[in-house]
């Protein structure tokens, strides 16, 4: 049975995910980053994580050299910060609140969750990289609910009746 891009997307596209935007640094120490829903938890011991990434992606480098990256979970009220970093431009950090941890990588203000990671290993997938990172540090705010992305549009948590 063959399967085209087209049905294989959309049927994908029923699945749920939640959004973050994963940041690096470029070789010449430029914070780079990008919206990305295709992450996951890997192991607790020791503390994995990984995300993929399509191998055309103009900042690969950053991800597959670099030393390491954050991993920034959206909050439903940050819908324009994966806006952001998902739009084509020069500089998707002008006006976006950030802070530097150990690895300096950005990390961005006011999610739900920020994962700082080194880069553990980084396999082939077909069309994308895989990228395995060891968390170093984390954070987390006590509230707030995640921004989601269902069946190719953005999507929120229902309020209980």
């Amino acid at each position: 049975m063959s399967i085209d891009n087209t049905t294989f997307r959309k049927v994908l596209g029923r699945f749920a995910t939640g959004i973050t935007v994963v940041t690096g640094l470029a070789e010449d120490q430029i914070p780079v980053g990008l919206t990305v829903n295709a992450f996951t938890s890997l192991s607790l011991d020791p503390p994995l994580v990984l995300f993929c990434l399509d191998k055309k992606t103009a900042s690969i480098n950053a991800f597959y050299t670099g030393r390491g990256f954050a991993l920034n979970m959206l909050g439903e009220d940050q819908q324009d910060l994966s806006v952001n970093f998902s739009t084509k431009k020069d500089d998707r950090f002008v006006d976006v609140g950030y802070e530097l941890w150990g690895t300096g990588v950005p990390i961005l203000k006011g999610c739900l969750a920020n994962l700082e990671c080194i880069i553990d290993a980084v396999h082939e997938g077909g069309d994308h990289l895989i990228i395995v990172g060891r968390v170093e540090r984390l954070s987390q705010t006590d509230s707030g609910r995640p921004l989601l992305y269902f069946n190719g549009n953005y999507a929120r948590i229902g309020e209980k009746d």
